[in-house]
């Protein structure tokens, strides 16, 4: 489960911002083009794969992601079955390609993570490999492991594997492709199932009393010559899709639980103090929350296609604060659960664009064949939280500085207009400094004021401070 937002700006081209994400790129010391060495490593391995065995090429399996993505994880097909329906989820096998200890390997550990942002990416791997041969395109016969996993009539899983088969996805598809069609009434029937699956499962996750945030992607456009911040909201393909991706995390982290061996992404319990923040900001946008209502619940009633409710599901990612990771090898950490899922979970359906799925698909191929976990995978687990944590914290910082920079772009030309607003947020240190979340457009930024703060309540702020070249929005309370 991810909590990135990715940020999405049109036109990418505007010099200030090309030249804003470049002073980005020196601030936090980001790598950019992959060492010779690497790239040299990347192209022979791409040239030879390591193929399995088993040839399930005969599966018509299709990926879906947005638009114009290359770095294909996943393909899946669904189907009904006697008594539920069968999942196949094939992940890209990049262990097919990279040895542990070669100039990839060690290079992907030193990023962990593709960092996105403006349009434009830092790729966890060459893209020889990323966008080629290791990417599920299609009509391209490859190497992947091949997750089946069988359902019950109500969504529960029944049972599961994974092993290292052949693969050839028939279509490169993307979801707002995929749901014009379902409108339309033209899409495949494969789809009307998916649609099913995905329902059940959010029914199942009702039941464990988790909640899952459709993360929205927030735009930068240029309407009338003016730039404009909005949020997209989410299509229900991408809700049923995620359910999927979520399924198999879920799998991945009870095959390891049950042999005790393996590494766990975990939530603790959110801090009753940011749910009570959460509930001025949802004053703010105006949305109901019933003092009876917790908050699963409230998340479950808000509405992804409302530009509104998305903002207030932006917000919402402060509860998730806390996540890690956590290996084992023999008892169980005392934290292992993950609080918004009730579940035990692990990433396992991004190893492209995130090193630790590569260890988790290997550790769950070899539980599901009874053989030994290898020894490279193995021995990389107690180091793997930090390297993850460090990587993450550097995606935090990217994410947040491209958004800080796209905001200020925006609003650059509005600075002295007032804007209503209310306070989420006052500094313990100094209680006339805090946080202000604006409705229209929807911002969250600095705010002072001359006295204390009034926490919670409704207010109108000046727009003092727009600077790009900063990266820094300013608000102050309006006389």
């Amino acid at each position: 489960m991810s909590t990135t937002r990715r940020i999405h700006i049109q036109p990418a081209a505007d010099p200030v911002l090309a030249r804003g994400m470049r002073d980005i790129h020196d601030d936090l010391k980001l790598p950019s083009a992959f060492p010779p060495e690497v790239e040299a490593a990347a192209a022979k391995a791409a040239a030879n794969p390591r193929w399995p065995e088993l040839d399930r090429s005969d599966l018509a399996l299709v990926t879906i992601d947005p638009s114009g993505s290359m770095d294909l994880d996943q393909a899946m097909h669904v189907e009904r079955v006697d008594g539920g329906y069968r999942v196949y989820y094939a992940i890209a096998d990049v262990a097919a390609f990279v040895v542990a200890g070669d100039p990839v390997d060690l290079e992907a550990n030193r990023r962990g993570e593709t960092l996105y942002g403006a349009d434009a990416k830092i790729p966890l791997h060459p893209t020889v490999l990323s966008e080629g041969a290791v990417s599920l395109l299609p009509d391209q016969l490859r190497p992947a492991l091949l997750w089946t996993i069988e359902l019950d009539r109500a969504g529960d899983s029944v049972a599961v594997d994974v092993r290292r088969a052949k693969v050839r996805s028939r279509a490169r598809l993307d979801y707002a492709g995929v749901q014009q069609r379902i409108d339309a009434g033209t899409a495949e029937p494969m789809w009307a199932v998916l649609r099913e699956i995905g329902e059940l499962r959010r029914q199942c996750e009702f039941a464990r009393g988790g909640v899952s945030l459709p993360l929205p992607e927030q735009e930068i456009s240029v309407v009338d010559g003016r730039w404009k911040l909005a949020f997209r909201a989410r299509l229900p393909i991408e809700d049923w899709n995620e359910q999927i991706s979520l399924l198999v995390g879920m799998a991945a982290a009870d095959l390891m639980v049950r042999a005790k061996v393996g590494l766990l992404r975990t939530l603790p319990p959110p801090d009753p103090r940011a749910i009570d923040r959460l509930r001025v900001t949802a004053r703010v946008l105006g949305i109901g929350w019933p003092p009876g209502l917790d908050y699963p619940g409230f998340i479950r009633s808000l509405d992804p296609s409302n530009d509104v409710h998305v903002a207030m599901l932006t917000a919402c990612t402060t509860v998730l604060r806390g996540a890690g990771y956590a290996a084992f090898n023999g008892a169980l950490p005392a934290q292992s659960m993950h609080s918004a899922l009730a579940a035990h979970y692990t990433h396992a359906t991004a190893p492209l664009r995130r090193l630790v799925d590569r260890y988790i698909g290997e550790i769950c191929v070899a539980l599901c064949a009874s053989q030994p976990v290898p020894e490279w995978a193995l021995s990389a687990l107690p180091g793997l939280p930090a390297t993850m944590q460090a990587s993450g914290h550097r995606a935090g910082q990217y994410e947040s500085a491209v958004l800080n920079l796209a905001e200020a772009v925006a609003l650059a030309p509005r600075v002295g207009e007032v804007f209503n607003g209310a306070i989420v947020e006052v500094a313990r240190d100094d209680p006339g400094k805090g946080t202000v979340i604006v409705r229209d457009p929807a911002v969250e930024a600095a705010v002072s004021g001359s006295t204390k703060l009034p926490l919670g309540a409704d207010v109108r702020v000046n727009l003092v401070e727009a600077d790009p070249v900063r990266r820094v929005t300013r608000f102050e309370l309006a006389g």
